[in-house]
């Protein structure tokens, strides 16, 4: 770290990341990227996607080529962490201020929402925050509005405006206090007046929802907000050092040794449970902190009560799902355990939805959690993707130190409850409207639905770009170290699957992953090793799907083995090796995965790889012919055998020469003598391989090589919803050969 041109205080917790060599070579704009860029780095500061940063910059206006005063301000869903300078929305100031001649009240503030568009600056389409009135009438250059678990935890606090002065005392602060108000134009009417009416205040705490700072310069303005942060980090520790074992009403249940594997038991059974309208990725956290919420005695109702911060319960929706499951109970019981407690959670939704809506308010959404709580095993949380579900859960970890450092704060403290004052109470929402459990303050229903279903909420989902056509779906591709299975595992990625590579080959499992991460994020696939001959490294690579992603919605296998010999001669064991790896190891992968596929209770597809050859009769390859007719008819039995819930498809390609294993170099160059097909020694793998493929290609109708990639889209035509009528077939990829027309 450099020597910054403003000092740094002592800093106990973060630490100052300002480098002025590279500040020095930063526009203003790019200024307030960097600024928001270290701000967002460290999730203390703030969580992924929160808060908001702002600075008033002097701009010449194209129309007039007079200076102006622009608002720069993170654009609507941005996050401060990896913002560049394109996602800031810019605002003549003077028009943003000026919205205050048009506002007629708080039942109309969302209508100068519109209006933003009309203060754009350079007609830049970014669309501005919701904060942006609070960040216009603050009458400094630079300000950062931010949700620091500990800040939100003195917002929570239902002593926290006391615990405020307190802390203004002992590190010489004017923190500036106002009770709850939901984002927009009336909150920056308020931060307006709270400024006027206390001079030199250096900050202001939003009750229940976060922390303003502010300052002259960039590097003042991301000083003050870290100093502050670290400041209440001290204050809020300290505090907590004093309760001891007895936070959230202590301990009464005991961790699980055997927690992660009762995981991976029960994920696919509860993502199937809450997939019922629309399925979804999850992630697991046994962390410390969570551990230590779920095991206590008041988790359940602190659960309950729900999170405070907006930016929490958005993502959380107004409260997790919170599984009471005995210490000593089995999986039978909390299975059953889930699914009462997911009807209830249901129909307090649907109650809590109807006792809020307005004739105007977005449609129910999904009423299942996107966070469940289970005592002794940990948090699972769940998303539209990998990502998301990390996030969610991640949010619902800061809402966790939320309510500990609020318990905190009223350790030793006379008890407020539910009903009495609460500094959070104002003209949003009388004090009878919050409920406190432990001195934590959670917002009231009324004001958690105005948020979860504002209409400026949905207009900022609606701008996200729409799924794909495999969005939300796990694919396990085994065989997909190379060849056909490669491509299926590059096309599903594409199309918005998190996929799962397994394959006896784990060099080429790994080296596939790191083509994905080209294509997709690194945290939406995973890989596993697998032999299919073998139950157990089959359950080994199911688990691996449901421990990185829940569970498993498309099987796919492209794993399978063509027998040769110098001579030419298959032995009886290289026979046996052909059906058992051709035939029964896709019964056994199969049958492992339909287990699986009942605990989810989803409908899922599989997709088989048979060939040509099992009905093209051939002189030289019998045990393949025969082991690849065999797998067809297996095809129909599963489909059978495993319906409705599971649909079982195939592909029957013919040769598929390029990047198959199948394919060595030596049997190539055997095939190609075996055709007199004429070729140099000098040519590579490749170009041997291309030699063939051209010669199989003549034999059919269209004359084309059969190229994995054709076979992969086949096979994901198959796994996916647009073949949802289909089951029990087989799709050749032949290139016309007339000799596998159905007969």
């Amino acid at each position: 770290m450099t020597t910054a041109t403003t000092a740094a205080p002592a800093l106990k917790y973060l630490e100052d990341r300002w480098d002025d060599a590279i500040a020095a070579t930063l526009d203003p704009p790019e200024l307030l990227r960097y600024r928001s860029n270290l701000l967002g780095s460290d999730l203390r500061i703030t969580n992924f996607g929160g808060g908001n940063t702002s600075s008033k910059l002097t701009e010449i206006d194209p129309l007039t080529g007079e200076p102006v005063e622009v608002l720069w301000i993170k654009g609507s869903g941005g996050d401060v962490g990896s913002i560049k300078r394109s996602g800031f929305a810019t605002l003549y100031l003077d028009k943003v201020l000026a919205l205050e001649k048009s506002y007629r009240g708080v039942a109309f503030e969302d209508e100068i929402v519109g209006m933003y568009p009309i203060a754009a600056f350079r007609a830049n389409p970014v669309a501005a925050s919701i904060d942006t009135p609070l960040h216009g009438f603050l009458p400094f250059p630079h300000v950062d509005h931010l949700h620091p678990d500990w800040g939100i935890a003195l917002a929570a606090a239902a002593n926290g405006a006391a615990k405020m002065e307190e802390f203004n005392a002992e590190f010489g602060h004017k923190l500036v206090w106002l009770p709850w108000q939901r984002p927009g134009f009336e909150l920056a009417m308020m931060l307006k007046r709270a400024v006027a009416a206390n001079p030199g205040c250096d900050g202001i705490v939003l009750g229940g929802h976060g922390l303003f700072t502010w300052g002259m310069t960039q590097r003042e303005s991301y000083l003050n907000t870290i100093t502050i942060i670290d400041q209440l980090g001290q204050f809020l520790n300290r505090h907590g050092s004093l309760v001891g074992t007895g936070l959230f009403g202590g301990q009464v249940q005991q961790v699980r040794g055997d927690r992660k594997a009762i995981a991976t038991a029960i994920l696919p059974f509860l993502r199937g449970r809450l997939g019922t309208q629309r399925r979804a990725i999850a992630s697991f956290s046994d962390a410390e902190d969570v551990l230590g919420f779920v095991n206590s005695a008041n988790a359940r109702d602190l659960a309950y009560l729900g999170t405070s911060c907006p930016d929490h319960f958005i993502r959380t929706k107004i409260r997790p799902m919170f599984v009471p499951w005995a210490e000593n109970a089995d999986l039978a019981t909390l299975k059953a355990q889930i699914v009462e407690s997911l009807k209830v959670y249901r129909e307090d939704y649907k109650v809590y939805y109807s006792n809020h809506a307005l004739p105007d308010s977005p449609a129910l959404r999904d009423p299942s959690p996107t966070v469940v709580l289970i005592p002794g095993v940990g948090m699972f949380s769940f998303g539209k993707n990998k990502t998301e579900a990390r996030i969610t859960g991640e949010f619902y970890t800061n809402a966790i130190h939320v309510m500990e450092g609020a318990s905190a704060l009223g350790f030793g403290e006379p008890e407020i409850k539910t009903g009495d004052e609460v500094p959070q109470a104002g003209p949003a929402a009388p004090s009878s409207a919050f409920s406190v459990c432990t001195n934590y303050v959670a917002l009231p229903p009324s004001e958690a639905f105005r948020i979860e279903y504002w209409a400026l909420e949905e207009a900022k989902i609606r701008r996200q770009p729409p799924e794909k056509e495999l969005s939300r779906k796990v694919v396990l591709v085994v065989g997909g170290g190379s060849g056909i299975g490669r491509e299926v595992a590059r096309l599903a990625a594409e199309r918005g699957a998190h996929v799962v590579v397994a394959d006896r080959d784990t060099a080429g499992a790994e080296r596939v992953i790191g083509e994905l991460k080209h294509i997709v994020p690194a945290e939406f696939t995973a890989w596993s090793p697998v032999d299919i001959t073998n139950r157990e490294t089959i359950r080994g690579a199911l688990d691996a799907a449901v421990n990185a992603f829940g569970g498993v919605d498309i099987l796919i296998n492209t794993a399978a083995m063509f027998p040769s010999s110098p001579d030419g001669i298959i032995s009886d064991a290289m026979w046996a090796v052909t059906l058992n790896v051709n035939v029964t190891a896709n019964y056994l992968l199969t049958d492992e995965a339909a287990k699986l596929f009942k605990e989810q209770d989803l409908n899922v597809s599989v997709v088989l790889t048979s060939s040509a050859n099992a009905v093209v009769s051939k002189r030289g390859s019998e045990a393949y012919d025969v082991s690849k007719a065999a797998l067809s008819h297996l095809v129909r039995e599963l489909a059978i055998g495993l319906s409705p819930r599971i649909r079982v498809n195939g592909i029957s390609p013919a040769t598929v020469v390029k990047g198959s294993t199948m394919f060595p170099r030596d049997r190539v160059r055997a095939s190609l003598a075996k055709y007199n097909i004429p070729f140099e020694d000098s040519l590579s793998d490749d170009g041997l391989r291309d030699l063939l493929a051209a010669f199989y290609a003549k034999r059919t109708l269209t004359h084309q090589p059969i190229d994995p990639v054709d076979c992969a889209e086949a096979i994901l035509f198959l796994a996916g919803e647009r073949s949802r009528c289909t089951s029990g077939h087989l799709i050749p990829v032949d290139g016309g050969l007339t000799e596998a027309f159905l007969r």
